[in-house]
């Protein structure tokens, strides 16, 4: 976790990493989550990456060994903390000199290779506590109060009158595309999966109490096709027989 001044701006700190080399390439799939991450090797901090918004799961093929170190953004907050477009990022995978070069820089100085967990989270501490006295926060109450219903309505909500905050749909997805990455609709279907992922269902469930009705899904067929899109398989595929 952050420093507790971070934590309304980043989920979190995470390693991917293996400790012994595998057998073959592994292959990594990362499922849409609404946020940002800024990720590197350790062992080659001089190249850093930069991962937006997506519409759908994403694979990467691994070598058979790795330590892979990331910053997972709230959603957003990145653009909050950069003044930079999440909607430039959607569905893309770019180098971080290219979008955030001070941060860039900051990896590719401050890392050897040989960092543990407590010193990754001193030296990113440090770095985002010395960003966020340079930027003017945007508060826009409309806007994340928009983004409040829908996480805690876990996705489940009818766009055209529920979420009456007293600005146009067209200003909505303005600031949508601007601080989340995507238009309203594609954001809530994220968080309609992420809140299925959340509760753990095993298949048996899904099938017996069709918790996927609760999360506003229409039917069976509406269902899986969603998954499968932000997943990469089916639920029978994902959760067993």
């Amino acid at each position: 976790m952050p420093d507790e001044r971070l934590m309304p701006f980043i989920y979190c700190y995470w390693e991917l990493k293996t400790v012994a080399p595998l057998s073959q390439p592994f292959c990594y799939r990362v499922v849409s989550d609404g946020c940002i991450d800024i990720l590197f090797e350790l062992a080659t901090p001089q190249q850093s990456f930069i991962t937006g918004f997506s519409r759908e799961y994403v694979a990467f093929e691994l070598p058979q060994a790795f330590h892979y170190v990331g910053i997972r953004f709230l959603p957003s907050m990145f653009p909050q903390m950069y003044g930079v477009s999440a909607a430039e990022l959607t569905n893309r995978f770019e180098a971080l000199v290219d979008v955030a070069p001070v941060t860039s820089a900051f990896i590719a100085d401050h890392f050897s290779g040989q960092e543990d967990g407590p010193q990754l989270k001193a030296f990113f501490d440090a770095h985002f506590l010395s960003l966020l006295p340079r930027r003017a926060l945007n508060t826009d109450a409309r806007f994340y109060g928009a983004l409040s219903m829908l996480m805690e309505g876990q996705g489940n909500l009818k766009l055209g009158t529920d979420l009456d905050l007293g600005i146009s749909q067209r200003q909505l997805r303005r600031l949508f595309q601007f601080y989340i990455g995507d238009n309203l609709k594609t954001f809530q279907k994220v968080v309609r999966f992420q809140a299925l992922i959340r509760a753990k269902p095993s298949l048996q469930s899904l099938r017996e109490n069709r918790l996927y009705f609760d999360l506003g899904y229409y039917d069976q067929a509406h269902f899986i096709k969603e998954f499968k899109t932000l997943y990469g398989l089916t639920p029978k595929e994902a959760l067993g027989k």
